[in-house]
C-alpha cells in the first residue's frame, strides 16, 4: 500500500465508532424522563423522609425529634388500624377482582367468542373496563349518592318491597367499610379482565381444541391451559393491583372521609389527613414513609416469587 493509500485510510479509521459509542446518544432520550423522577418522585420522598424524624406545622422552625414519631407510631391506635382495614382494600382490589376477572375472562373468550360475534366480547369487554375510565373522585360521589340513606339503592329495595334491607350503608361502623370494598372491586375489575383476555389471545388455541377433542369441558380446560399458560399476567396483575390497594385514597377521600369513627381509615387518608388538615407535618411523614417502605417490601416479594415460579417451569 502506498503511502497516500495509508494517509487516506487513517481518517477512516478514526471516523469508525464501536456499537457502544453509537448507543450513547440514546441515554439523552432518558434525560427527561430522569428529570421527571427525581423532581416529582425522589427528592419529595427523600424531603418526606426527613421531615419524618421532625415536629413541624409547615411553617415556623423545624424541631428535630429524632424517632419519636415512629415510636409514637407503633402506641398509635387509628394508625394500626388503618393497617388492619388495608387488608379488607387488598380483599377488595386484588383478590376478588383478580379471581372474578380471570372467570370473566375466560368465559368472554372461551365461551362468548365462540359462539357469538367478536364485536359482541369487544363491546363486553368495554363494559367491564369503563368504572377504569371514570375519575375515581367522580366515581366515589356517584356512589355516593347510590348508598346515601335516601338514595337510590334504598329508594330500589323500598320500591320492591324490600324495604327492611334499607341501611345507612356508609354511616354505619359495620356497614361503611363493606360498601367501600363494594365500590372499589366494582372500579377495579375491569382492569384483570382486560389484561386477561390479553393474555388468553397468546394462547395456542390448538390446546384447547386438543383438550376438546380429548373431552374436556370448560372447567378443566380453564384449570389445565388457562390458569398455567398466563400466569405471568397474573403475577403482573397481581402485582399492579395490590400496589393500588395499599395506597387506596380517592374513593376514602369522596365517601367516607376516613368515617364514621376509625371504620374506613387506611394509610394514605390518614398520612394526608394529619400532614395537610392538622398540620403535624412531621408525623404525617412518617405515616408516609411507613407506607412507601411497605409498598417496596411487597413489590419485591410479588416480584421474588415471580421470579422463582418461572426458575421451576425452566427447571
Amino acid at each position: 500500500m502506498s503511502d497516500t493509500q495509508l494517509t487516506s485510510a487513517r481518517p477512516r479509521a478514526r471516523r469508525a465508532r464501536s456499537p457502544l459509542q453509537d448507543r450513547r446518544g440514546y441515554w439523552l432520550y432518558f434525560i427527561p424522563g430522569g428529570v421527571l423522577l427525581l423532581a416529582v418522585i425522589l427528592v419529595p420522598f427523600a424531603w418526606g423522609f426527613v421531615l419524618s424524624f421532625s415536629r413541624w406545622s409547615g411553617v415556623g422552625d423545624i424541631v428535630w425529634v429524632g424517632l419519636d414519631n415512629y415510636r409514637q407510631l407503633l402506641s398509635d391506635s387509628v394508625f394500626l388500624s388503618s393497617f388492619a382495614n388495608v387488608l379488607a382494600m387488598i380483599v377488595a382490589v386484588v383478590v376478588i377482582p383478580t379471581l372474578l376477572g380471570l372467570v370473566i375472562a375466560a368465559v368472554l373468550f372461551d365461551y362468548l367468542g365462540r359462539r357469538f360475534a367478536g364485536n359482541v366480547v369487544a363491546v363486553l369487554r368495554a363494559t367491564f373496563y369503563l368504572p377504569q375510565i371514570i375519575p375515581i373522585v367522580i366515581a366515589g360521589i356517584v356512589w355516593g349518592w347510590v348508598l346515601q340513606p335516601d338514595g337510590s339503592l334504598n329508594t330500589i329495595l323500598r320500591a320492591v318491597g324490600l324495604g327492611f334491607l334499607a341501611q345507612n350503608w356508609l354511616g354505619q361502623p359495620h356497614l361503611a367499610l363493606g360498601s367501600l370494598m363494594t365500590v372499589l372491586v366494582w372500579v377495579q375489575i375491569g382492569y384483570p379482565v382486560v389484561v386477561f383476555m390479553a393474555a388468553l389471545s397468546r394462547v395456542d388455541p390448538e390446546l384447547y381444541e386438543a383438550a376438546q377433542l380429548d373431552g374436556a369441558g370448560a372447567i378443566r380446560r380453564f384449570r389445565a391451559i388457562t390458569i398455567p399458560q398466563i400466569r405471568p399476567e397474573t403475577f403482573v396483575v397481581v402485582l399492579t393491583c395490590t400496589v393500588a390497594a395499599l395506597k387506596v385514597f380517592g374513593p376514602v377521600y369522596a365517601l367516607t372521609s376516613g368515617g364514621p369513627g376509625n371504620a374506613t381509615y387506611v394509610p394514605s387518608y390518614l398520612s394526608y389527613q394529619t400532614f395537610f388538615q392538622k398540620l403535624q407535618v412531621g408525623y404525617g411523614s412518617a405515616m408516609a414513609t411507613v407506607l412507601a417502605l411497605l409498598v417496596l417490601l411487597v413489590s419485591l416479594a410479588i416480584l421474588w416469587a415471580q421470579r422463582r415460579s418461572e426458575a421451576k417451569e425452566e427447571r
